[in-house]
């Protein structure tokens, strides 16, 4: 039964022993995106959100999310980050975050960067949610991974999309 590696022979969810792999340079993008009204869109542009700076808050809660993912999920190594980049971005109908994290391990960083984004997301809700409730997380996917077995791997362009 056990092709999938995060279960065992009985079908039992087990965190994989990544012990025998050489650890290797390996790399996340991922990215985010919060649609705002348009009201929303205008306060952030003009600084003018009461919980204060929500663009600095929402890259710090993406670096010390990455941080934490193994606290989040539970079959997640731990690993020694060595660097994580949360860019955040106010567009026309909301707030576009995209995160980047690196390290040399024995496993990838998809969940960290996956993990920082939403995060990063999550504090943007946060922070505006007074000014209007309906803004919404509307994306969250993996861009691109290198490193490991697997080597490089990026999302198909979407026709029509940036």
């Amino acid at each position: 039964m056990s092709q999938f590696t995060h279960l065992d022979a009985a079908g039992s969810a087990r965190m994989v022993d990544v012990t025998g792999k050489q650890p290797s340079a390996r790399s996340a993008t991922a990215e985010g995106f919060v649609r705002c009204p348009a009201t929303v869109v205008e306060a952030l542009r003009a600084g003018d959100v009461p919980k204060g700076d929500v663009l600095a808050v929402a890259r710090i809660a993406g670096i010390a999310a990455a941080k934490r993912t193994p606290d989040l999920l539970p079959l997640a190594h731990v690993i020694g980050i060595h660097g994580v980049s949360v860019d955040v971005e106010v567009t026309g109908d909301g707030v576009a975050v995209t995160a980047t994290v690196s390290a040399v391990d024995r496993t990838g960083v998809e969940m960290e960067a996956l993990t920082a984004v939403s995060v990063a997301c999550l504090a943007v809700v946060d922070m505006v949610k007074g000014l209007d409730k309906r803004v919404e997380i509307a994306t969250v996917r993996l861009l691109a991974k290198s490193g490991g077995r697997s080597g490089e791997w990026r999302r198909d362009p979407v026709p029509g999309q940036a």
